[in-house]
């Protein structure tokens, strides 16, 4: 019989244990990234191209590219670019 694993357990395996720093960095990777997929499917349903974006918001295309692949997303040019998306964002202490 196959035996069931917890999405933690192969975290902790794979990754590190919680608190570890390879498991922080990889938290803050799949973080940027999944903000960054916010915001590209988002300028996608706009039919925005990142040429576009990169107008609306005072920045260079190259800019975009980055901050959609996850490489680069700085909170007060990820809030800029929420917005100019019509993104709401809100932080709330835990």
């Amino acid at each position: 019989m196959n035996k069931i694993y917890k999405a933690s357990e192969i975290l902790n395996t794979e990754i590190g244990e919680e608190g570890s720093e390879k498991r922080e960095k990889f938290k803050e990777e799949a973080y940027s990234y999944y903000l960054s997929e916010i915001l590209k499917t988002r300028r996608k349903q706009l039919k925005l191209s990142q040429q576009e974006l990169a107008d609306i918001v005072g920045k260079k295309r190259p800019y975009i590219s980055r901050v959609e692949n996850g490489e680069d997303v700085r909170l007060s040019n990820f809030l800029q670019i929420a917005s100019a998306l019509g993104l709401n964002f809100e932080l709330r202490p835990n």
